[in-house]
């Protein structure tokens, strides 16, 4: 597969859908309590995509080499699970869990990638740094986004924070690019050397994503073939924004 240039009129509606998106994450993520199971955040999640006039990127998607269909709206991660945690109705929120949200939207036939994480309640010190480095990351990692740039500027300035707090970074799973469908070239991973990589090249659009956690980086696909777990059980951190990459800089395209 080779990496898609995005046409004015597709920029113009992956911006739209962007937007939509992002405050859907928002509202979301302030509704989300103490006491609620995993399955009414991707009911309401289902309902405000519905509301919105998109459907959810997510639901019935089979990645490559899976062999059952995703079979919720959005992804829910709680603590040690880092990424694409399905939703259970047995799965309830407690007071300090770490909570990732991450969804994707196809709106007028293009599509965008979210995700945020939450503190619901109080947490520990190092969990709320986990949060903010994450958060952090992700913001860094966009700003070396320039004429000229790299993908691998992406990932070693997203790696050199994180590593700099003491966080792990993890390694087998990346960003990529977004917009005609949820997963496209180029990989964007959240580590790597700087000037190596795919150029950035003015109508590309990419979601970058870092995951992070407070112990070892390694992850393990549980048997669900989706939820992906750290292997010492260490609370973990995601945060992900659709961008475009312009002439002169970058537009980041999941905002409010």
């Amino acid at each position: 597969m080779a990496v898609i240039i995005k046409t004015p009129e597709e920029i113009q509606k992956i911006r739209e859908g962007g937007k939509i998106l992002a405050q859907i994450l928002e509202k979301l993520s302030r509704e989300v309590v103490v006491g609620m199971t995993t399955y009414e955040i991707d009911n309401r999640a289902a309902e405000l995509v519905r509301a919105s006039g998109g459907t959810a990127a997510f639901l019935g998607y089979t990645p490559h080499g899976v062999k059952t269909a995703y079979p919720a709206s959005i992804c829910v991660s709680i603590n040690d699970e880092v990424v694409h945690g399905i939703p259970d109705k047995n799965r309830v929120i407690n007071t300090g869990d770490i909570v990732s949200l991450d969804l994707g939207l196809k709106y007028k036939n293009m599509f965008t990638d979210h995700a945020v994480t939450i503190a619901v309640g109080p947490v520990s010190k190092t969990g709320r740094e986990l949060i903010d480095t994450c958060r952090e990351s992700l913001l860094l990692g966009i700003e070396e986004i320039k004429p000229g740039a790299r993908v691998g500027d992406i990932g070693n300035a997203v790696q050199a924070f994180v590593e700099k707090r003491k966080f792990g970074i993890v390694r087998g799973l990346a960003g990529h690019g977004v917009g005609r469908a949820i997963h496209e070239d180029p990989y964007v991973p959240n580590y790597g050397r700087k000037g190596t990589g795919e150029y950035l090249r003015p109508g590309m659009v990419i979601a970058i994503e870092p995951m992070i956690t407070l112990g070892n980086p390694d992850v393990v696909f549980l048997d669900d073939e989706y939820t992906v777990v750290t292997t010492d059980g260490s609370k973990s951190a995601h945060f992900e924004h659709t961008v475009l990459i312009t002439e002169t800089g970058y537009e980041i395209l999941t905002l409010p």
